[in-house]
């Protein structure tokens, strides 16, 4: 069951509880004391009441009021005094509350003036102390300045001093507790906003002590990294640079300590002048990506810089400025032109004996008495030792470091694209067949396209190959040819491994391959897509993850028509037709 309280019990928990929240208020007045305000108040007032009473006095005797000048004199001393100790006293080195004798002393001292001159009204002065005591000791003051006033007033009335009744007898006493109340109220209001200002100013002080660690983290994290990082203001003022951006600038410096090296565009040859330079293009605000810049004469030791700029936004989303980031790419670039130059060189070796080979093929050819099955198989050994050429020229053209495409040059004529995609599709069946790969050919349909025979030749070989490089084990490879009067079309599906979005973006990129543990140089797409460029075409991929991928080359299908712009998606989803029902033909064949 549950407790049932009475009524006195009731009445217990409820004084105790006014005389809990009572001692608290007490408290919390004399924490708020605690910080040496009182002293200062102290010789405030008791310098103002001085004043005051010292006026008073020059008055009284100036006028000669009738009345107790002993009395009056005894109490203007006291107020003396009393302002003499409240400014020699160190009250912040005592106890608070000793500040509260002053202003009891003082309402006796007026105490005495009001008795000696009943109808001067020096009561007023009353106002002085029970103000200070309810500003300075809080509650306790509020209720004790009153209790001495009204006591002190009381006495006054008591002793007959009073000539007659009024409306001061009631009004000063009402004015001394609206006036002390009022006091009481500020202090407490004022402690309020300075509770209030102390926890504003720890969370500040929080907030800049964790911004400032913050701070220290990232400057910290900038000057660990190795790549340089400058943000520029957006009035283009650098503001912040980091430890690897100083000993990059460092490392710029030349020989002599004074001059900075010469600076040259990505080829290393191009004098770079000096608006094209990163931090003056970051400086107007331009926004760029790798800008290549080396530093330093050809011919000596030289460093490489990649620089990228990006806009800064606040948090109102306004232009915050610039941060540069620079990397030194010496070693990349370098590497790139070895590698460059060890292509070239290979390539340009094995041009020569190529050449001899053809050579030597076409003088067999020239030679009398040959058998047909042997002429038929220098032909083929001829046009393959041709192609080769053709591919190590494409090879020289796409090492070429200061291009990002291959030199291609094509004569185009009037094919029919069925007969030259299934010349390669035979080419390549012994590959398949290693890796039980079938090719359909089923949607290879007669079409005609101007082109250059031999280049389409290439991309269709260098397609059809990677489907079987990179197609399922035991899986398949799909050929389609079609178009109409415009553009002719070539696609070619595996079931592979498929690409990633980030490979798709780098796909075309000399020398990148998706798989290193499958042969090949990476050019062979790269050179596909010059090549398509250069009939005026394009070629499109789509690939899934463990689904597998699709190109489709587009090409004129006609003499002096050019293609229309088209989408990529579209283009797929058209060619989509076309591959499932081949697809589905498969399936069910195999």
């Amino acid at each position: 069951m549950g407790k049932v309280e009475t009524g006195s019990a009731r009445r217990g928990a409820s004084r105790a509880a006014g005389r809990s929240t009572l001692w608290r208020s007490l408290a919390d007045d004399f924490a708020l004391r605690r910080d040496g305000t009182e002293a200062r108040m102290a010789v405030l007032q008791q310098v103002m009441l001085a004043v005051v009473v010292l006026v008073i006095t020059a008055f009284a005797i100036i006028a000669a009021i009738p009345g107790d000048l002993t009395l009056f004199f005894v109490g203007v001393a006291m107020v003396f005094v009393m302002t003499i100790v409240t400014m020699l006293v160190p009250w912040n080195a005592i106890s608070p509350w000793a500040v509260g004798i002053v202003p009891v002393i003082d309402v006796v001292a007026i105490l005495f003036m009001r008795a000696a001159f009943p109808e001067s009204g020096i009561a007023l002065l009353w106002l002085f102390p029970v103000m200070w005591l309810s500003a300075s000791l809080g509650l306790a003051g509020f209720l004790a300045a009153n209790l001495f006033v009204w006591v002190s007033y009381g006495w006054v009335i008591a002793a007959g001093k009073e000539s007659a009744f009024s409306f001061a007898l009631i009004l000063l006493p009402i004015v001394t507790l609206a006036v002390s109340a009022g006091a009481y109220f500020s202090l407490r209001r004022f402690a309020a906003q300075r509770t209030l200002l102390d926890k504003q100013a720890l969370v500040l002080g929080q907030s800049l002590e964790r911004t400032q660690h913050q701070e220290q983290l990232v400057t910290q994290v900038l000057d660990s990294v190795d790549f340089g990082v400058i943000r520029i203001s957006p009035d283009g003022a650098v503001t912040v640079t980091n430890e690897a951006h100083a000993r990059m600038q460092h490392a710029l410096i030349s020989a002599d300590g004074h001059n900075r090296l010469p600076a040259f565009d990505a080829d290393g040859q191009t004098p770079l002048v000096p608006e094209r330079m990163p931090v003056a293009r970051a400086q107007r605000g331009e926004v760029f990506d790798n800008q290549i810049v080396w530093f330093g004469a050809p011919d000596t030791t030289r460093r490489a810089l990649s620089v990228t700029t990006r806009r800064l936004r606040d948090t109102q989303g306004a232009d915050a400025g610039t941060v540069v980031i620079s990397r030194d790419v010496t070693a990349e670039r370098t590497a790139l032109l070895a590698r460059d130059n060890v292509v070239a060189s290979v390539s340009h070796e094995l041009r020569a004996p190529l050449t001899a080979i053809v050579g030597y093929l076409d003088l067999a050819l020239e030679a009398e008495g040959i058998p047909e099955k042997v002429r038929g198989d220098l032909d083929v050994a001829t046009q393959n030792a041709e192609r080769m050429i053709q591919i190590i020229s494409d090879i020289l053209s796409a090492t070429s470091s200061s291009k990002s495409t291959v030199d291609v040059t094509v004569s185009p004529e009037n094919v029919d694209l069925q007969q030259l995609v299934l010349a390669s599709a035979e080419a390549w069946e012994p590959s398949a067949l290693e890796r039980r790969i079938t090719i359909f050919t089923d949607d290879v349909q007669p079409t005609h396209a101007y082109v250059d025979p031999a280049r389409m030749r290439q991309v269709a070989d260098n397609l059809i190959s990677n489907a079987i490089k990179y197609g399922r084990e035991g899986g398949s490879v799909q050929l389609a040819v079609y178009g109409d009067d415009v553009a002719s079309y070539l696609l070619v599906r595996d079931d592979g491994i498929g690409l990633s979005p980030d490979d798709q973006s780098r796909l075309f990129r000399r020398f990148f391959r998706a798989r290193t543990d499958v042969g090949g140089t990476g050019l062979g797409l790269a050179i596909c897509r010059d090549i398509v460029r250069a009939h005026g075409g394009e070629i499109i991929v789509g690939s899934e993850q463990g689904v597998g991928s699709v190109f489709l080359v587009r090409v004129p299908a006609q003499v002096d028509v050019p293609l229309p712009p088209i989408d990529p998606e579209e283009a797929l989803n058209m060619s989509g037709a076309i591959t499932t029902a081949g697809r589905s033909d498969m399936e069910a064949t195999r």
